[in-house]
């Protein structure tokens, strides 16, 4: 595919391809794999996948498209700065540039305890390489993943060291040679390797009724399953899949030529996250189904209910180390994009290069990552109780209230001319009328259970 030229002063995708390559990789990470299927596992199954699509679809797509809009539009590469820009050319207060500061701040809390995740990854395919598991009964396995918790000095802080410093230096060598360059080349072999474990764990488990049953737990709802919390927990999902209320999609549109489609691209990136959390369902619950194992085990399915599956499956060390390498491939392009939000915008307030900001802001997030490997509750309190249910959805609601309502008119226009206009002034209008609501009762919702019920239980 021909080079698009480079149209402004920051640098820019080199092709459509590889910033497709390159949003698809920041969204295609261990919450397609660890988290939705835990969120699936234990939320009903179907019923939580029909309200994730549709929260996909009205409130995923809009966020997106807006994000994009403020990061191609505004004169920065950072998101806060042009946030910032764009406040000043539409005549209102810069205070609408806060919701990407506070997604710069969720993506930085995030990518702390992602990398601690991502090492427990890492962690354990050396485990299935060596045959750790191999004929090691369930409740030794989970006792395996707690002896790792429980020794992180030797099991888990060379892993974190390590991932840290790949994703730092990956940001380290800029948009082109670094985030682009690993998009372009580990998200084809991710794509394959899920494709395979998919077809293995339908087709090994068909003989005894796992792939039947898994079929019907993920595609034939049980309205009964559909409440309050439910959705809540789709919506969330659906939020944290994609990557919106990060500032991370504001950065990389910052980087999106001008003749690329932003309505356009926002639907295909997130159907193609879709589909791939769809088929990583297909490649963990026939298999979790077939030696009849706990699918609601929660975060624990990826952990010690799927290694227990594997070890006891033909050739499952390999299939299990190959599984972890996939999640070690969708957990780096990932990282780097999480990063990548604090990066720029410290290289340009300081006006250093983005080699030097990408190692100190590597270093400072790999010093809090510390404290979720050695401090109790530490990463809940980050993912569940600050970045996950108040900073990441308060960043999305102001984001679209800004671009449906604040934004200067004619920039709106001009962003969304071009092929997909039709399809972007579509949009648009879930952007003003229907992401608005939801994302706040997110926020309420979520500011309400993790912290206000508390106070009166």
């Amino acid at each position: 595919m021909a080079s698009i030229p480079i149209e402004r002063g920051t640098a820019q995708w080199s092709s459509r391809f590889a910033f497709i390559m390159a949003a698809v990789g920041s969204s295609v990470g261990l919450g397609n794999l660890w988290r939705f299927s835990a969120e699936l596992g234990t939320n009903g199954g179907a019923a939580f996948l029909m309200i994730y699509i549709a929260c996909i679809v009205f409130v995923g797509i809009p966020v997106l498209m807006s994000e994009y809009i403020i990061g191609r539009a505004g004169n920065a590469s950072s998101a806060v700065r042009s946030s910032d820009d764009l406040a000043n050319r539409s005549g209102v207060s810069k205070v609408w540039s806060s919701g990407a500061w506070f997604g710069m701040i969720a993506s930085f809390l995030i990518v702390s305890f992602y990398c601690v995740v991502a090492a427990w990854v890492l962690a354990y395919i050396p485990k299935f390489l060596f045959g750790t598991f191999q004929g090691m009964p369930a409740g030794e396995i989970e006792q395996q993943f707690g002896l790792m918790l429980d020794n992180p000095t030797t099991q888990v802080l060379p892993w974190f060291l390590f991932f840290g410093l790949v994703t730092s230096w990956l940001v380290a060598r800029g948009v082109n040679k670094g985030i682009e360059l690993a998009a372009r080349l580990l998200m084809p072999v991710f794509f394959l390797l899920l494709i395979c474990l998919a077809a293995y764990s339908i087709i090994s488990s068909m003989g005894n009724g796992g792939t039947s049953d898994a079929l019907a737990f993920m595609f034939t709802p049980d309205f009964s399953k559909i409440n309050a919390e439910v959705a809540q927990s789709a919506l969330g999902q659906a939020c944290f899949s994609i990557g919106i209320g990060n500032a991370i999609m504001i950065t990389y549109g910052s980087y999106l030529p001008k003749n690329v489609s932003i309505p356009k691209s926002a639907v295909t990136v997130s159907l193609v996250d879709t589909v791939v959390a769809i088929t990583a369902g297909l490649a963990i619950f026939p298999v979790v189904f077939a030696n009849n194992l706990d699918f609601e085990a929660g975060a624990g399915i990826f952990f010690t209910t799927l290694p227990t599956a594997m070890s006891n499956a033909p050739g499952g060390m390999i299939v299990g180390a190959a599984f972890f390498f996939l999640a070690f491939f969708a957990a780096i392009t990932s990282s780097v994009s999480l990063l990548e939000p604090s990066v720029a915008y410290l290289a340009e307030k300081t006006g250093w290069a983005k080699k030097k900001a990408a190692w100190i802001t590597g270093a400072a997030i790999m010093t809090l990552g510390l404290a979720s490997i050695y401090v109790t509750g530490f990463m809940d309190f980050i993912d569940g109780g600050l970045a996950g249910p108040v900073l990441a959805p308060l960043s999305a609601l102001l984001i679209v209230l800004f671009t449906g309502w604040r934004l200067n008119k004619a920039i709106l226009a001009d962003e969304l001319s071009g092929p997909g206009e039709g399809l972007g002034r579509f949009i648009l209008f879930f952007v003003r009328y229907v992401a608005p609501i939801f994302m706040g009762l997110v926020l309420i919702l979520g500011t309400w259970s993790r912290w206000i019920a508390p106070l009166f239980a």
